[in-house]
């Protein structure tokens, strides 16, 4: 019943979402390439009807930032990525590759002040 019920709100809160999205940062051509070429280095570790999910996602969306999302929830592998990576399976989580290596940033709020401090 728990299940159900939270997947039920789940599916309240992403088409909530879709329908309530505001536009995308508009950046002069070369300047979003550079964002793009950026965030390549950026992975979003998530589950679709997460409600701290959909807010990342949505901050994604406003700053225009084409960031791979993969989904721990349905592909296994990315599961085993988040737990061997991060060391748990909680999402959202952002992984940001850098030269010394892997850093996870969980927390949407912390996820959320990185990509405007980076991105905005």
């Amino acid at each position: 019943m728990i299940k159900l019920i939270r997947l039920a709100l789940g599916g309240l809160i992403v088409s909530a979402d879709r329908l309530t999205r505001g536009p995308k940062l508009k950046r002069p051509e070369e300047q979003q390439r550079e964002v793009e070429r950026q965030v390549k280095s950026l992975a979003l570790y998530q589950f679709s009807l997460c409600p701290f999910c959909v807010k990342v996602r949505r901050k994604m969306h406003k700053l225009n930032l084409p960031i791979e999302i993969r989904d721990a929830k349905s592909q296994g592998t990315f599961r085993d990525e988040l737990l061997n990576g991060g060391g748990k399976i909680k999402v959202p989580c952002l992984r940001i590759e850098t030269q010394q290596g892997a850093r996870w940033m969980y927390e949407s709020s912390d996820i959320n002040r990185y990509l405007e401090r980076e991105f905005g």
